[in-house]
């Protein structure tokens, strides 16, 4: 369905069918699996330990929950190997991947714009510590939802990759014009990747353990 705000000429330009898929990097899956299967087997252990230890119960749940939610972002390294972001033109929507779901995103919904690192990612990229290349960023906002996603460089297969959903993600938002609707909100992105809720909790799990 057309809006006012939409440029027919700019959307006539777009593809009109096809969905173009983009993957997580293949560094960043291979980290993930081989970080959690090491957590995993320690927190399993320590789950063992302490169910089999007089008032250890309490440290058996959590080392059972930290255990699961391993094995949780694991699975997950599957998901994103199909496909991180996928640009569908036969739906008209982006589509996000998101833990275990998808965000779906409409076109007709959709701003995008240059994103910005987290103040861990701007300490690392500063430093040149883990990539000599610099680091770009990308966001996606449904613009009527509270809905909003960023990946980079370091998130997708390739630089190339992330500069041609960057083209693509751009021309979209600007044949559609969602940006210009008065009701659009205008979210603050905290800088935080789809996937970093699960690392925060593996991490937190970690330093929880390490106190104890």
């Amino acid at each position: 369905m057309a809006t006012e705000y939409e440029n027919q000429e700019k959307v006539a330009a777009l593809p009109q069918e096809g969905v173009h898929c983009f993957a997580a990097s293949s560094r960043q899956i291979t980290i993930r699996r081989i970080v959690t299967t090491i957590l995993f087997v320690a927190f399993a252990a320590g789950a063992c330990f302490f169910f089999m230890r007089d008032g250890g119960l309490g440290l058996g749940i959590f080392c059972a929950i930290a255990a699961l939610i391993c094995v949780m972002v694991f699975i997950q390294t599957f998901l994103i190997a199909d496909y991180r972001v996928a640009v569908d033109y036969n739906m008209k929507e982006i589509v996000l991947r998101y833990r275990f779901s998808k965000v779906k995103i409409p076109f007709e919904n959709l701003d995008s714009r240059d994103g910005e690192p987290s103040k861990a990612e701007a300490m690392l990229d500063s430093t040149g510590v883990g990539n000599k290349q610099k680091t770009f960023y990308l966001v996606f906002d449904d613009v009527y939802e509270d809905v909003c996603f960023q990946t980079s460089t370091n998130d997708l297969a390739s630089r190339e990759d992330f500069f041609k959903l960057k083209e693509e993600a751009f021309a979209i938002a600007d044949a559609y014009g969602a940006r210009n609707s008065e009701g659009a909100i205008k979210p603050q992105f905290s800088g935080k990747g789809a996937d970093s809720e699960i690392d925060e909790i593996v991490k937190n799990a970690i330093e929880d353990d390490s106190d104890n």
